[in-house]
């Protein structure tokens, strides 16, 4: 029984499932219908979207904070769910870009309030021995849900819809999300933290430490999937198609997940991400050199988008493991900031150096950026590989 994920894990896992299906029926068109609809400029998506990632990866740390210092945490999950499921559908209302950019606002808060302590919710509720099968089993239905969404949409579309009618619809897989986490999510059955302390960067443990550096490293190289898209248009992907390709590269990650997390379990939680990292090195590499021939693109975004997901649960499953009991939410909080806030100019970056000089000088300097951090975890983490 002990291999048995408990029902805060599954409760979870099919939450995040159905929250994802609601969300990418609207994130791939969003800003179609800021442009086409209400007639916004490419300056106004860059600033909804700025604003809304910026908050979230904020929140994520006060609600982490909230979360060692005695706030019930599932509380602050399903409040978070809860004003992301009831704000997001209410985008298709919507009369102007500026009414967008609040409920996309609404939306984000929501996510910066549940990220966190659904993290220290799944790491408290599981052994160490399959924390690595609980985060993978958890990023699987997260990615399940985001294969379904834009299916779901593009099918929608297909028999007559119209882009706030999806949205609009995108409401009932909400409402499946906010009853599961009120009538469904187990209470813990003691607080979380039982004693507050100072939080003190240099007392974490050195894995811990070297992760978060080297993740906002990764964060930084790493190409939006906006810019893969182009790259596989470039290479003759035609337009039709992209709904299909954004679902299939959330299949393969939901297929990945769960066995790179019980991977993790066995051989350690460094291999597995040091692993993941090294094939990311591989595969931007050949980005840069190959971008024709249908089937041979297809496969290499396919193997990239499945290198993403390999390390997602080992490295959740690792702050888990070695974060202090009583400040495990302020360090997934501290983790969730520096990824979510070293992403965007790392995409300006990205694609800055596309424009300016050439495609594959983004991928080439993707996989340089991408490299340094892989060489740095491992330096800074040899010694207890070892051991």
């Amino acid at each position: 029984m002990k291999n048995f994920l408990p029902r805060t894990v599954v409760v979870l896992g099919l939450v995040s499932m159905l929250n994802d299906t609601a969300s990418e029926m609207i994130t791939p068109l969003l800003p179609l219908f800021l442009t086409a609809t209400l007639g916004a400029g490419p300056v106004i998506v860059g600033l909804v979207e700025g604003l809304a990632e910026a908050s979230a990866s904020i929140l994520k740390l006060v609600s982490g904070w909230l979360v060692d210092r005695g706030w019930n945490p599932k509380k602050l999950v399903v409040g978070g769910y809860t004003v992301s499921n009831v704000s997001r559908p209410l985008i298709g209302l919507a009369l102007g870009w500026a009414s967008v950019m609040v409920l996309r606002f609404l939306d984000r808060v929501g996510k910066g309030l549940r990220t966190s302590p659904r993290d220290t919710l799944i790491a408290i509720t599981v052994d160490q021995r399959i924390r690595g099968r609980a985060f993978g089993f958890h990023r699987a239905m997260d990615h399940t849900g985001a294969m379904l969404g834009p299916l779901l949409a593009f099918m929608l579309l297909q028999v007559g819809f119209e882009l706030g009618d999806v949205f609009l619809t995108s409401l009932i897989p909400g409402l499946l999300v906010i009853l599961l986490v009120v009538f469904a999510l187990p209470t813990p059955a003691t607080p979380v933290v039982t004693k507050s302390t100072r939080f003190h960067w240099r007392e974490l443990d050195k894995r811990v430490r070297a992760l978060i550096l080297t993740a906002g490293g990764m964060a930084l190289a790493t190409p939006p999937e906006a810019f893969l898209i182009l790259w596989l248009s470039n290479a003759g992907l035609q337009v039709v198609w992209v709904p299909l390709v954004w679902a299939a590269a959330h299949a393969v990650r939901a297929v990945i997940s769960t066995p790179a997390g019980i991977l993790s379990d066995h051989i350690g939680r460094m291999p597995v991400v040091i692993i993941g990292w090294a094939g990311r090195i591989v595969l931007l590499l050949m980005f840069a050199l190959f971008s024709d021939g249908t089937w041979w693109v297809w496969l290499l975004f396919l193997l990239y988008t499945a290198s993403t997901a390999f390390t997602e649960g080992a490295e959740r499953a690792l702050i888990g493991d070695f974060a202090p009991e009583e400040q495990r939410g302020t360090v997934y909080g501290l983790y969730h900031l520096i990824c979510g806030l070293l992403a965007l100019p790392g995409a300006l970056l990205f694609g800055v150096i596309w424009q300016w000089i050439s495609m594959g000088a983004a991928f080439y300097i993707a996989a340089v950026l991408t490299a340094l951090s892989a060489v740095a975890l491992f330096a800074l983490t040899r010694e207890e590989i070892k051991h």
